[in-house]
This record gives structure tokens, sequence and C-alpha cells, in this order.
């Protein structure tokens, strides 16, 4: 029972075709890590803000700035947009979401309480209107497009030759 000088390796040797196999269904029970971020733009309304660093800065091949300068501008473009995006909309949010919220409500509360039953009024209303209008018209105005044709009928025109 004394101290034991004696180092003892132990080593598993595995190739690594095998050693994929083994751990397959551990992965496969635990499943992803990280799963995917939902797509928050799935009609992509706003392609147009996709703009990247080389979108808005780019240096053409005749002129060039030091590597390390276009790298830590490179950092910082990104940074900065990434870090008063995340501010701006976490000031501004919730506020807008609010306001746009109402103005929508509003807006489809007047379509659907006013504007649509105007509309539904109008289309009942049209076919008596259209009775009425093709009778005023027929009083007035074919009598002077028969009394018209009869005039301009008894027109002839003659073509001379010079």
């Amino acid at each position: 029972m004394g101290l034991e000088k004696e180092k003892s390796d132990t080593s598993i040797i595995m190739d690594e075709e095998e050693f994929n196999r083994s751990i397959e269904p551990i992965l496969a029970k635990k499943g992803m890590a990280y799963a995917e971020e939902p797509d928050r733009d799935p009609g992509d309304i706003n392609a147009h803000l996709k703009l990247g660093f080389d979108d808005v800065i780019a240096e053409p091949l005749s002129s060039h700035s030091f590597d390390s300068v276009w790298i830590g501008s490179h950092a910082a473009f990104e940074l900065v947009k990434f870090l008063f995006y995340r501010v701006l909309s976490t000031l501004l949010a919730v506020p807008v979401a609010f306001v746009l919220g109402v103005l929508f409500g509003v807006l489809s509360c007047i379509h659907i309480w006013l504007v649509m039953p105007l509309i539904q009024s109008f289309m009942m209303l049209l076919p008596s209107a259209k009775a009425v209008w093709r009778s005023l018209t027929d009083m007035f105005v074919m009598p002077l497009y028969y009394s018209m044709g009869k005039v301009l009928s008894s027109v002839r025109v003659h073509v001379t030759e010079n």
C-alpha cells in the first residue's frame, strides 16, 4: 500500500468509420443541437434590405486600401448595423406595432362597417337606376338619334375625279 510510481496508459483503438457508426444512435436520440430559425420574412417583403458590406462599399480593382483597413471597416459596418438595428427595434418595435395595430384595426372597421355596406347598397340600387336611366335615354335621346338618322340619310356623297 505504498505510493505507486507507475503510469498506466490505456487507449481504445478504433478506426474512424467504426467511431462514426458508434455515435450515430446517440446523435439521433438527442436531435439537432441548434434548430433552424424560423423564416421571419416568408413573403420576401424586405428583399431590398438584405444588404451586406459588399453591396454598400466596394473598392475597384484599380485601388485597394490595406487589408487590415478593409477587414476593420467591414467588421465595424456589420457590428454597427447589427447594434443599431437591435437598439432601434428594441425601442420602436412595440410602439410602432401598437400604432399600426390601431391603424389597421380602424381601417378594417371602416371597411367592414361603412364601405362594404355602402357598396352593397349601391349594387342593390343599380338595377332599378339602370331601368330609370334607360327609360330617360329612350325618351330624350332616341328621338334625336332617329331624327338625325333621317336627316342625314338623304345626304349623298359624290366623288368626282379632276
